[in-house]
């Protein structure tokens, strides 16, 4: 179904993933800020000529070097907790055995 004033085509998806629909509601809501942002969809952004090959080239190489940043730093997070919770975990064995003397 389409709704010819907004430009927006409506259909409804069974989905037996949760994890997939979880997926399509994020790429929904990237689209709408997009195009809050910028006025005009991916697909009137191409057909408009506002962006040739090499800007969607920059586009994705920006977009991946950002994404290898974020997995850096969800990295080092990870080892900070696990430092964290080792150290935790030995003040509360210590603990425990302070309680047994």
């Amino acid at each position: 179904m389409s709704d010819a004033k907004s430009g927006i085509n409506r259909r409804t998806i069974a989905f037996r993933d949760p994890v997939v629909e979880n997926v399509v509601d994020k790429f929904v809501s990237r689209s709408d800020v997009g195009f809050e942002k910028y006025g005009r969809t991916l697909d009137s952004e191409r057909r408009g000529k506002h962006k040739d090959l090499a800007g969607y080239l920059n586009d994705i190489q920006e977009e991946l070097m950002d994404a290898v940043l974020y997995i850096q730093a969800a990295r080092e997070e990870l080892a900070s907790t696990r430092v964290e919770m080792c150290v935790d975990y030995d003040a509360d064995y210590e603990d425990s055995i302070d309680e047994e003397a």
